[in-house]
């Protein structure tokens, strides 16, 4: 039974969620105060956080920062009522896997609960020991680390490791770009679709070290890649 983190201070509202929540199948440790979260974390050991931002004596961005620097596999969701792009973009660099704007339905928190779960199973499963092979590379999700022969290895972001765990699940498979999106953002509007633009950039240019690896675009499809 997946353990669910899950702060809010709005009582009402932290009732329905929780019981919901709980009704699908979680386990759900409810905190209504920013300061109890870290004490309550270590001592849940959450499989996922669910984030209000707006809450007393600390705030959902800097509990996500602190959870991401501590846990760095563990999914973070932020619940917010705030819609403005920086404030999202906040969020991201906050090490919010995905976020939800409030008021929100419960069928589409509890979809995106589960893609962010299948995604880290899915990292945990293909990240033995000996990493992923990506031509000369060796990839390591847990740690998020991209290795090529002896040199320092790159310390990707987490949102960079999430899409290269897709690509190489396994490499040489079509992945469509919907599903990427879906997967990573929960949904594939304007704004997300040029963020996906934006971190695929960064991978070619990372993964440019070994001209044997290539990640294609596939058009009207998603993407391939290749080694």
């Amino acid at each position: 039974m997946p353990k669910i983190l899950y702060v809010e201070d709005e009582p009402f509202l932290g009732k329905i969620v929780k019981e919901s929540l709980e009704s699908r199948q979680f386990e759900v440790r409810l905190v209504a105060d920013g300061g109890k979260v870290m004490p309550a974390f270590e001592q849940f050991q959450p499989d996922a956080c669910v984030l209000d931002v707006m809450l007393p004596n600390r705030d959902g961005f800097s509990l996500g920062e602190e959870i991401r620097q501590k846990h760095p596999t563990v999914p973070i969701l932020f619940l917010t009522a705030k819609v403005q792009t920086e404030d999202v973009l906040q969020g991201f660099r906050s090490g919010g896997n995905d976020y939800v704007r409030k008021p929100f339905s419960m069928e589409e928190l509890i979809v995106r609960l589960q893609n962010l779960l299948a995604l880290r199973s899915n990292t945990q499963a293909n990240n033995g020991q000996d990493g992923i092979a990506i031509g000369s590379f060796r990839f390591f999700p847990n740690r998020q680390e991209l290795r090529l022969g002896d040199t320092p290895a790159r310390l990707l972001s987490h949102r960079e490791t999430e899409l290269l765990a897709l690509l190489a699940s396994p490499p040489n498979a079509n992945v469509a770009r919907k599903d990427i999106l879906d997967k990573l953002w929960g949904n594939d509007s304007f704004f997300n679709s040029r963020n996906l633009d934006v971190y695929v950039s960064k991978l070619r240019e990372y993964l440019r070290e070994d001209a044997s690896v290539q990640l294609l675009t596939l058009k009207g499809v998603g993407y391939r890649l290749v080694c």
